[in-house]
């Protein structure tokens, strides 16, 4: 009786485990896929070269002492933000595109010290990303301001994503989101403004969604966009590169 009492506690216990494998694999196995203009971005030309590394690509432009590290949105392929991001290295600040496990920024909070210190040549660095991957991004940088031990960075960047710790008054912020987002919880990022610094920018794009900071297709409970995905993205590098460069 025991004997059998134990075969089935076992062929119970494999079961449950068979069906958490297949839910785990059928949830993290289905995402949103990169649009074929995203892809082409990944391409090399005289303005900015990519190269491709283990866990992403970094994009090499006219910059040589800055250098962006992006986290991409949740369930979303990370090269759906290579246009986007080519717009930003063009402009001189050289960006790193990482890909996450699973393609869940969480699997990967400290992508970023991993690539500072590979490429520690640069001066400054900063950290963003899109959606659960400027989250993530967010929490990285309350972890390593400039009084923190190691590596720190001097930035945060947020596409439609919000702090849930306090960052020093050193960092420089900067938070954009679109008029039309239907995915952003607005109640969180209402709250999350009380963990940006003093000096944080917030800008909310007319016409702008969820979806179109990168290139990957209509988003589940998105709103309709007024503005096109290449306007969106135009319109985010030039807030980004501005900020850098002091401008209101």
């Amino acid at each position: 009786m025991k004997r059998k009492t134990g075969l089935r506690f076992a062929l119970l216990t494999v079961l449950l485990l068979a069906l958490l494998t297949g839910a785990f694999f059928l949830y993290f196995g289905s995402y949103y896929h990169a649009l074929p203009e995203a892809l082409e971005a990944l391409s090399s030309d005289d303005a900015v070269t990519v190269t491709r590394e283990k866990d992403g690509w970094l994009l090499d432009g006219p910059g040589k002492t800055e250098l962006l590290i992006f986290y991409p949105g949740a369930k979303v392929e990370a090269a759906a933000y290579a246009p986007l991001l080519r717009q930003i290295s063009e402009g001189g600040l050289d960006v790193y595109l990482v890909e996450m496990p699973f393609r869940f920024a969480i699997f990967g909070l400290n992508r970023a010290g991993e690539i500072q210190q590979r490429y520690s040549d640069y001066v400054n660095y900063y950290v963003g990303g899109h959606s659960l991957g400027g989250a993530m991004a967010a929490v990285y940088a309350a972890g390593h301001d400039e009084d923190s031990e190691g590596d720190t960075v001097q930035g945060l960047f947020l596409l439609a994503a919000y702090p849930t710790k306090p960052l020093e008054e050193g960092i420089s912020v900067l938070s954009v989101y679109g008029s039309e987002d239907g995915v952003l919880n607005r109640e969180k990022l209402a709250e999350g403004r009380q963990y940006f610094p003093a000096a944080a920018k917030e800008v909310e794009i007319p016409g702008g969604n969820h979806a179109f900071f990168g290139n990957y297709g209509p988003q589940k409970g998105d709103g309709a966009a007024a503005i096109t995905p290449e306007e969106q993205q135009e319109i985010t590098a030039e807030l980004l590169l501005g900020t850098l460069r002091g401008e209101e």
